[in-house]
């Protein structure tokens, strides 16, 4: 059975809550498109999304077939256990 490490889960759950933050202001960008402010926040929280997806794959296994590691010798993404396994 595969145990996520602290660190592993805090950086998951952080890399959830800025999804979140990142979808409900494209939502609100929708609508309010020239929001200055809003769009500010989206930048921001976007970019440090963009920077845990790529250290969480860096530290750990890739969560997008956009984040397999290209210096890796072997396909990373094929080995690491699939959600629907209930290992991790």
């Amino acid at each position: 059975m595969c145990e996520m490490s602290m660190e592993q889960k805090r950086l998951l759950y952080n890399i959830q809550v800025l999804n979140f933050a990142v979808y409900d202001l494209t939502l609100y960008l929708d609508t309010h498109s020239y929001d200055k402010e809003a769009l500010k926040y989206y930048n921001h929280y976007n970019a440090l999304l963009k920077q845990s997806v790529e250290e969480y794959s860096m530290l750990y296994e890739p969560l997008t077939l956009r984040h397999v590691n290209k210096n890796d010798n072997c396909f990373k993404w094929a080995l690491a256990p699939w959600p629907w396994e209930g290992v991790c």
